[in-house]
């Protein structure tokens, strides 16, 4: 088996969180009411934590998560008016192609790609 590094992230409302994720195409696999262990079959793996009170202070999150993607502008299309950055995905000086979100609890959430594997149009 290769290694693996599965995020876990206090929030406020599992619910909630777990549907944001949701649309991002991750599905629980399990776990207690206060504890969801989410995949999304791509490789991607969180774990949702309920937070203990005074972890997440609103405008504060310290958290942020990278969801590397090839298909950023599909998920800009189902982000849209969501976006931190109103000009949607644009490719960034340190060779991403990307956009940014305010996940749960105000996690920034990054979905990018490096700019050099996309496919170039012209």
């Amino acid at each position: 088996m290769n290694q693996r590094l599965t995020a876990i992230l206090p929030c406020n409302d599992l619910d909630a969180a777990q549907r944001f994720f949701e649309r991002l195409g991750f599905k629980v696999d399990g776990g207690p009411d206060d504890y969801r262990m989410m995949s999304d079959g791509r490789g991607g793996d969180i774990h949702l934590q309920a937070a203990v009170d005074g972890w997440l202070v609103p405008g504060r999150n310290p958290f942020g998560l990278y969801l590397y993607r090839e298909d950023v502008d599909e998920l800009a299309t189902a982000f849209a008016g969501e976006m931190i950055e109103p000009e949607g995905p644009t490719d960034k000086p340190w060779g991403m192609y990307e956009f940014a979100l305010n996940g749960p609890d105000e996690t920034l959430v990054r979905i990018g790609w490096p700019t050099r594997l996309r496919p170039m149009s012209g």
